[in-house]
């Protein structure tokens, strides 16, 4: 029986629909609400979520074989091809501190490049529900990554302090966090 997706459909009737075709794993748990929130243009991934049509493809096909989930976004939003190096050096940054090899690490990583180049907070970009839910997921995927950001920097910002500090560029003003003026904007609740 497929599960055709309706676009006036809220985001947690789409979420039941597509979460009783995945698999009780936690990526599934966390693709599926990415997955309903890009459906319904509620969040900032591009087209194919972000991944190359085979990846998005595969994805669909393995996880949620039933549902007709469309390829290009419905909010419009086109993929930044300017930005094209600083995507390479987040893929190789969550590869480097990936938990697992495989495809659905990549559809992961891909998916989490893809929010990163959004505007807002990351959790947003993805259209998670909530910065727990990215937490976890990357805790998860990413653990070793993760426990590094032990004063619980913005996810954003710190995956970017991460590569501005392993190519050993410092462009922060302040000596330290703990001094500096944008601390709030780094550091405080995600809202």
């Amino acid at each position: 029986m497929s599960i055709a997706l309706k676009l006036q459909d809220d985001r947690a009737s789409l979420y039941a629909r597509l979460k009783s075709q995945a698999m009780a794993m936690p990526n599934h748990e966390w693709l599926t609400c990415m997955i309903s929130s890009w459906c319904l243009g509620k969040s900032a991934l591009p087209d194919y979520l972000g991944l190359e049509p085979e990846q998005f493809n595969g994805l669909v096909s393995h996880y949620f074989p039933d549902c007709r989930i469309p390829e290009l976004a419905p909010s419009g939003i086109r993929p930044d091809f300017s930005r094209m190096l600083e995507r390479d050096d987040l893929v190789n940054l969550l590869k480097h501190y990936s938990q697992s090899d495989g495809f659905e690490s990549d559809c992961i990583i891909g998916i989490i490049v893809a929010g990163c180049l959004g505007n807002d907070h990351l959790w947003q970009d993805l259209g998670l529900l909530d910065r727990s839910q990215l937490s976890a997921m990357l805790r998860y995927n990413f653990p070793e990554l993760a426990a590094k950001n032990d004063k619980n920097m913005k996810w954003k910002k710190f995956l970017y302090k991460q590569l501005c500090e392993a190519e050993g560029l410092y462009l922060c003003r302040a000596p330290s966090c703990a001094v500096c003026s944008d601390y709030p904007k780094c550091y405080g609740p995600e809202n």
